[in-house]
């Protein structure tokens, strides 16, 4: 009876039960007895989980803190961490960093690997001194670690993607603390809390963006440090098989802007927000991009997009410093103009600005 999930059922029938759990109950059922918080917390439990199509997407956003009273926003800006469930459309708070009173690093990035949000670097928001502390967090235990500090020097708008074949996070490119765009790269084990030097990248990338597709960590964009601003329509992409980075590849994107919108979909396309045209583009191969969907009016400014199997969430606003509003598409449903967004309820304590993102299964 002692070693029983639940008192006269099977083993098998009462894990079945238990991964049938919401993912906002985790922690309450965690917390019932110690034989639950083992099963929940096991690698086996989000494996069968996904395997009978019971996980779903859990975005992970680093957004503003509305301040207490009339006043929209504290000066400075705190970011925490905040969770959103576009299946249920609840909204909800990660565990702030221990130690970390004055909230979010500034700029930070954000990678899910498996279970664990991974928080590397950004700006001290007090100082707004460059950091190269990471931070692991795990959702399903919802307990925090420290990570290894990043090796190398203290960079800044560096490109970050998570692989999830490797367990591994991606980081190349940025700037240092003297502003020189970087050639460099690394790449975190989570598991075993270890970096590892990747070979440098052919040219400087400073405000990259990096996504994983197809086996490979693509960093693209950025600018050298002699062309502050002037963003490149270029892009490397490092085989994680070979262990090398392949040719530059020119044109890659459709405009030389900031990439930052630059998403890989649950179908494995890479999609982008297109600034010229206010369109939503996905990659068709040798530097041609197709238009998917016009975006909503009320989001053109200070965009971030987050993409899961089937769909994705833009972020941003209408105008310079205007209300943060969050649309989502359903990328299933067809292309043109079938495609419907659906915009997205902000309640005042997740309305914030949002810097970064990533998605979970679970």
């Amino acid at each position: 009876m002692e070693d029983e999930l639940i008192p006269g059922l099977p083993q098998e029938i009462a894990r079945e039960c238990l991964i049938r759990v919401p993912f906002d109950a985790f922690r309450t059922v965690q917390a019932v007895c110690k034989l639950w918080k083992h099963d929940l917390e096991s690698a086996s439990f989000l494996r069968h989980r996904k395997s009978v199509g019971l996980d779903r997407p859990v975005v992970v956003l680093a957004q503003s803190e509305p301040a207490p009273g009339e006043k929209s926003y504290p000066s400075p800006l705190l970011y925490r961490l905040a969770l959103f469930q576009p299946a249920t459309g609840a909204w909800s708070s990660l565990p702030p960093i221990p130690g970390r009173p004055h909230g979010l690093p500034l700029f930070c990035q954000l990678a899910a690997v498996g279970r664990e949000l991974v928080v590397v670097g950004g700006w001290d928001p007090r100082t707004w001194a460059a950091s190269d502390e990471v931070h692991v967090y795990d959702l399903v235990s919802g307990a925090w670690r420290r990570g290894v500090h990043m090796p190398g020097p203290r960079r800044s708008f560096f490109a970050c993607a998570a692989s999830e074949e490797r367990a591994a996070v991606f980081v190349a490119g940025g700037h240092d603390e003297s502003k020189n765009a970087l050639r460099s790269a690394l790449a975190y084990d989570v598991a075993a809390d270890a970096w590892m030097q990747l070979p440098d990248m052919a040219r400087q990338r400073d405000e990259c963006r990096g996504v994983f597709a197809s086996g490979g960590f693509h960093v693209v964009g950025g600018y050298p440090t002699e062309a502050q601003g002037q963003f490149s329509q270029s892009a490397e992409t490092f085989d994680v098989a070979a262990w090398r980075w392949g040719a530059v590849e020119e044109g890659r994107l459709e405009e030389a802007a900031c990439p930052r919108t630059c998403v890989v979909g649950g179908d494995g396309r890479v999609y982008m927000c297109r600034q010229a045209g206010q369109a939503v583009v996905v990659e068709e191969g040798g530097g041609a991009w197709r238009r998917v969907a016009d975006l909503p009016r009320e989001v053109r400014v200070a965009l971030q997009m987050v993409a899961w199997e089937g769909g994705f969430m833009v972020l941003g606003s209408g105008t310079q410093c205007g209300a943060q509003v969050a649309y989502i598409l359903d990328i299933e449903s067809g292309e043109g103009e079938g495609m419907k967004w659906r915009k997205v309820e902000l309640q005042r304590a997740y309305s914030g600005h949002v810097q970064a993102g990533c998605c979970f299964h679970i």
